[in-house]
């Protein structure tokens, strides 16, 4: 409750000020009237710096996020380390602080209000038994649950995820808490390749295939005897654009 506490603060130092003037017998009353009038000029152009307040009023009340949650702001990632009267401070992995006026602060993704979710995609071969594989890793689960702590729910096994030409994809997914989520990733990836190991089941690689060219003889077909028939279609499509114009 950053803010608060910087409200009363600053509550307290006026209350201070106006009792000590008033120990010294200045007219406060009259001093106070006169400070409205010169806020009222000085607030016409502090109109910024009242809406970062206000906006930092609405955040502490409607509690979107608070002091340790895990933020984007304007696509910045980082942990909310200070709310202030005026701005708000998060602090990223790296250790780079942003400070942002409490006004601007329009669009918020709050990581923390909910489980995230750790996602392990690993390739096959397609020459492996997608079957075998599966049983492995129905066998395994239980294992990466015991071994990774920061498991909250899951692991569990999503079947195939893609069939690309590199091979065939499965995915694991497990949730957690933010905070743990890419550490999770990289531990879910060292749990897999250690149980594939023991199987022997091999993480599919690129793989480039090279064909030997082979030459066709175009029996009953005379050399040339198609250029009329490519110069007609030219001709009788020459109208139609295609895409590649």
């Amino acid at each position: 409750m950053d803010l608060v506490k910087s409200l009363i603060k600053y509550l307290a130092v006026i209350v201070l000020i106006i009792w000590i003037l008033k120990l010294w017998g200045v007219d406060t009353a009259a001093l106070i009237a006169s400070v409205g009038i010169l806020g009222l000029i000085i607030g016409l152009g502090a109109q910024p710096l009242i809406e970062d307040v206000i906006s930092g009023l609405f955040i502490v009340f409607e509690q979107n996020f608070d002091v340790g949650d895990v933020v984007v702001i304007d696509g910045f990632r980082g942990t909310v380390q200070e709310i202030g009267v005026r701005t708000t401070k998060i602090i990223d992995v790296g250790g780079d602080i942003q400070v942002i006026n409490n006004s601007d602060i329009r669009r918020m993704i709050n990581m923390t209000s909910d489980l995230s979710l750790a996602i392990c995609d690993v390739a096959i071969e397609y020459g492996e038994s997608l079957e075998r594989v599966e049983k492995v890793i129905s066998e395994n689960l239980e294992r990466i649950k015991n071994r990774l702590p920061s498991i909250v729910e899951g692991p569990f096994y999503k079947g195939v995820s893609k069939l690309a030409d590199k091979g065939v994809f499965i995915r694991l997914i497990a949730r957690c808490d933010e905070n743990d989520r890419y550490q999770l990733v990289r531990d879910l990836n060292r749990e897999i390749k250690l149980i594939f190991d023991e199987n022997k089941i091999y993480i599919a690689l690129p793989q480039i295939i090279v064909n030997e060219p082979q030459t066709f003889e175009a029996k009953g077909v005379r050399k040339g005897s198609t250029n009329v028939f490519v110069d007609e279609q030219k001709e009788l499509s020459k109208h139609i654009m295609d895409d590649d114009k």
